[in-house]
């Protein structure tokens, strides 16, 4: 992959690339064995390097919103395969951390709440309280003491309530498997408040894509407007894990269906002729180094907007295949996923020996939905 990046072949590189992923993903489409084979070697790597730093990460928190990402597509991942390795992986996360949320960002913080999502899953399989517990307790303290911050990026206490888009793949998940696995309508209630707030504050309409948060509302890189990659596929995929909680035909599936449709929409026009989707969405000339968990999380998405009867498979079916083959690209032979961005907030850089717990996440997630269409 090194030679796409050498100025004399690029332009050469990508058309020819993009005539081949084409044609591939027309003539070629992935078994499903490959994906399984696929995906466990990843997961498998991702287990065994879960406590070591390297390869451009270091070791987060167990209960840290990118292991909480991690978490959601290893979850998939695990209830696909039926291998209990994998839930005994998730099952030992839960016990060190006693079930409980995090709490070095405060109580109200998403990020705190992405692990969340792993708790409920695995409550849901085993019917053990201690699972589900911590988790109700700390929701339900939130919905008695609401915040009262602003969306306003300068303001105080400004990440207590979802004012950067991010926030929108880690909390609302939780909020709405609350009102599945309980009943209780009231959690639900209040995610949706909160998510059409955030939506009217970021939402671009004309783009239909979102910003990261209000600072980059005037900026522009390179003349563009800077929508960043990950940050709209955080949206896209928590969307797709949220929706997947709702009753179809109710006021808010609705609502956030007509969300979903509309970025799928704009995201099909924005894929590069080589799969991926650059780190700056308008931007891709300027971006051209592949970045696989932004590509990720939309291909899980689209994946899963198929398989749920959503996107029409016959619009949408290549834009999956064309990402799954550019993540294939991005595997090593042991099984490490590269070309992850670093944390961050905006477009960046991403190389072919570095890797995050949350690339992963939406790896196993986009591949677990992949094998279901084949299915």
């Amino acid at each position: 992959m090194n030679g796409i990046f050498k100025k004399g072949q690029l332009a050469l590189t990508i058309l020819t690339i993009g005539i081949c992923s084409t044609a591939w993903a027309q003539t070629n489409a992935p078994t499903k064995q490959g994906i399984h084979s696929s995906m466990q070697k990843v997961a498998d790597w991702q287990i065994e390097n879960f406590w070591e730093a390297g390869h451009g990460r270091r070791v987060h928190e167990p209960t840290n919103w990118t292991n909480g990402a991690l978490y959601v597509g290893m979850m998939k991942w695990a209830n696909l395969s039926d291998d209990a390795a994998y839930t005994d992986f998730l099952k030992g996360i839960g016990e060190k951390t006693e079930w409980k949320l995090g709490s070095r960002l405060g109580r109200y913080h998403a990020d705190e709440h992405t692990v969340g999502q792993m708790y409920l899953e695995l409550y849901r399989k085993t019917g053990e309280e201690k699972m589900l517990e911590p988790t109700q307790k700390h929701m339900e303290y939130i919905l008695y003491h609401p915040s009262q911050s602003s969306l306003h990026w300068k303001t105080p206490y400004h990440q207590d309530r979802w004012n950067w888009c991010d926030a929108l793949f880690m909390s609302p998940a939780v909020w709405a498997k609350l009102t599945k696995i309980t009943g209780d309508k009231r959690y639900l209630d209040f995610m949706i408040a909160e998510f059409k707030a955030t939506t009217d504050f970021l939402f671009d309409k004309k783009e239909s894509l979102y910003y990261r948060d209000e600072s980059y509302f005037d900026k522009t890189d390179n003349g563009t407007k800077v929508f960043w990659s990950r940050g709209n596929g955080w949206v896209f995929a928590g969307l797709a894990n949220v929706i997947s909680e709702l009753e179809p035909g109710t006021s808010e599936y609705k609502y956030l269906v007509k969300i979903y449709k509309k970025m799928a929409k704009r995201l099909k026009e924005l894929q590069t002729v080589d799969g991926y989707w650059a780190m700056s969405l308008l931007g891709a000339e300027y971006y051209p180094t592949p970045e696989t968990s932004g590509t990720g999380f939309f291909t899980y998405g689209f994946a899963w907007g198929i398989n749920n009867g959503i996107l029409d498979k016959e619009d949408y079916e290549e834009v999956v295949w064309k990402g799954w083959k550019a993540l294939q690209q991005c595997v090593t032979e042991d099984g490490m996923l590269g070309y992850v961005q670093p944390i961050g907030a905006a477009p960046g850089k991403a190389w072919p020996d570095k890797t995050e717990v949350y690339g992963v996440g939406a790896f196993l997630s986009a591949g677990t939905e992949i094998y279901k269409m084949l299915q």
